[in-house]
């Protein structure tokens, strides 16, 4: 028996419903059918013939074509007749509450949201194809806690690339790029191009002096006495602990000065100052000052004898002149030839004229570099004459910290007073064995907190071994992992002679925080392909080997 009080929208769907097969398949007419002209002012819309030749939705048996009804809704278990959708059975629907964040966890094809449109423009997400972007130093304080990023990934995939289009996007937002040591000069040609200022430490180019005062020096005549002596006193500081450090080198003591060592050696400092007001004093005036102690230097060892004096600051002064010769020669004895600008747009520490020279003088270079290059930094600020926001790449992370204790801990200090400083570290390394190859557990356990402060990774092409050890640092889901380690080689030779580019190239997994990584491309200008280059030697040894 045929139901009579039929709900009208249902009669409306059921009248738009599709023609049947056999003698009742005829188009749509009457009340029901929809006005001339199809869905939207004259728009016919005509669906494809069903499989094996049956009527298909809106379609007659000789391919007319049906004009839809304009809010066609299909009855509760889909309509009748081949193609229609028929069910059987539907099941009854749950109703869930929730707030909009619980909520869309709910949907199967779960996906991340993309970052704000804000900061450094990095390139297109993998995924969705939207532009990809990195604020650290804006984000503080809503998406990250500290502007620190960490960047790991095996030579050659693009780290350094990375760090370069930072900078040069922070630099274009009123940033100073400041570059400490420029071990393998990759920065020169960035910084040039920017207008920046690039010093090249080496024999025959520029010095540095450790103990030169910077800035703070320079101006410490135009403030008050009072004011002037704890200045001083802070500088005579930062002066002895730079000393210390370069003497805990292979070229110095190989250790970390002794007590009466140290006593010695900040004396001498101090003592080396007064006799020179106004002008900075350099590594050979403290020898000098050791060789022939005045009476002050004396009573402060206790030494009643020249003999006695001789036995406490032997190997001391000793190893001061090391600092002035073999390797080290005219790199750190004499006054400073070129002082930072720290006015400038950019400024490179280059340090890779000293390569040919062993790591431990490279070493040696990193350490007087950055003390200095900070120490420049900070008294800069001090006296207001660098007030914008700083970005420090830290690239080949691992000789820096492979230098000496005091690269740690001042690596340890800038992780920590970042964000109350406005600056934006960039750390560039291979692997987290790089930070477990230090040699004392004090110094590792730092080294890896270094990583842990970092709320922006960047993690580009490397193993399945190294990412899970990442892993066990910074959680990573299966599928992050899996992403990263594809990047990592190849899956075709090129044998064929079709150029190939490697997977790993210009790919990243940007995470902030414990967010779900977002698979980012870096797209380059042809200005920056130039800018970034760096494996233009591998191509020049390559073409005179062939030629």
């Amino acid at each position: 028996m045929r139901r009579k009080n039929r709900r009208p929208l249902i009669d409306e769907a059921l009248t738009a419903a599709p023609a049947r097969t056999g003698r009742k398949n005829r188009p749509l007419t009457g009340p029901a059918a929809a006005p001339a002209g199809g869905l939207t002012g004259g728009l016919t819309t005509a669906l494809p013939t069903a499989p094996d030749g049956a009527a298909g939705l809106g379609q007659s048996s000789d391919d007319e074509p049906v004009a839809l009804h304009r809010r066609v809704i299909a009855p509760r278990r889909g309509w009748r007749g081949p193609a229609g959708g028929r069910a059987a059975h539907v099941e009854a629907g749950s109703v869930y509450l929730g707030t909009t964040s619980e909520v869309a966890g709910l949907f199967p094809f779960l996906q991340a949201s993309g970052l704000p449109a804000e900061g450094v423009p990095i390139g297109p997400d993998l995924f969705s194809g939207e532009m990809v972007c990195l604020d650290p130093a804006g984000w503080v304080g809503t998406l990250t806690s500290n502007p620190g990023v960490w960047i790991q990934g095996q030579p050659g995939v693009g780290k350094s690339a990375f760090a370069k289009r930072m900078c040069l996007g922070l630099v274009g937002y009123g940033y100073t790029m400041l570059c400490p040591g420029d071990v393998k000069g990759e920065y020169r040609d960035l910084v040039t191009a920017l207008g920046g200022q690039v010093v090249r430490i080496g024999r025959g180019l520029d010095r540095i002096n450790p103990l030169d005062s910077g800035p703070l020096g320079r101006m410490l005549t135009t403030l008050p006495a009072s004011e002037q002596e704890r200045l001083l006193a802070e500088v005579n500081a930062r002066r002895s602990e730079l000393v210390h450090a370069l003497l805990a080198t292979t070229h110095g003591l190989g250790r970390r000065p002794s007590a009466t060592e140290s006593t010695a050696l900040t004396t001498a400092i101090r003592l080396a100052v007064q006799a020179s007001p106004g002008v900075d004093p350099t590594i050979p005036d403290v020898v000098a000052t050791l060789r022939t102690p005045p009476a002050e230097l004396l009573d402060k060892l206790l030494a009643s004898t020249s003999e006695e004096y001789i036995a406490l600051t032997r190997e001391l002064i000793a190893a001061m002149e090391n600092l002035c010769d073999g390797p080290l020669a005219g790199l750190f004895d004499a006054p400073t030839s070129t002082p930072l600008d720290l006015a400038a747009p950019a400024v490179s520490v280059d340090l890779s004229a000293l390569l040919t020279a062993g790591d431990t003088v490279v070493a040696a270079g990193l350490l007087a570099t950055w003390a200095y290059s900070y120490s420049a930094l900070d008294t800069a600020r001090a006296f207001g004459l660098a007030n914008r926001p700083v970005v420090l790449p830290l690239d080949e992370l691992w000789r820096a910290l492979r230098a000496g204790p005091g690269m740690v801990d001042a690596m340890d200090a800038i992780t920590r007073l970042n964000r109350s400083k406005g600056e934006v570290s960039l750390m560039l390394t291979h692997s987290l064995g790089d930070l477990q190859a230090l040699p004392t557990a004090e110094d590792r356990a730092k080294a890896v907190g270094l990583m842990e402060r970092c709320d922006t990774t960047v993690l580009a092409a490397m193993p399945s071994s190294e990412l899970a050890r990442f892993s066990g640092q910074k959680p990573l889901t299966d599928r992050e992992r899996q992403l990263v380690a594809s990047w990592a080689a190849p899956t075709a030779t090129g044998v064929d002679g079709t150029t190939q580019i490697h997977p790993g190239r210009g790919r990243y997994l940007i995470k902030i925080g414990h967010r779900v990584g977002i698979p980012a491309a870096l797209e380059l200008s042809d200005a920056e392909r130039t800018l970034y280059d760096t494996d233009q030697a591998v191509r020049r040894q390559m073409k005179e080997t062939t030629t």
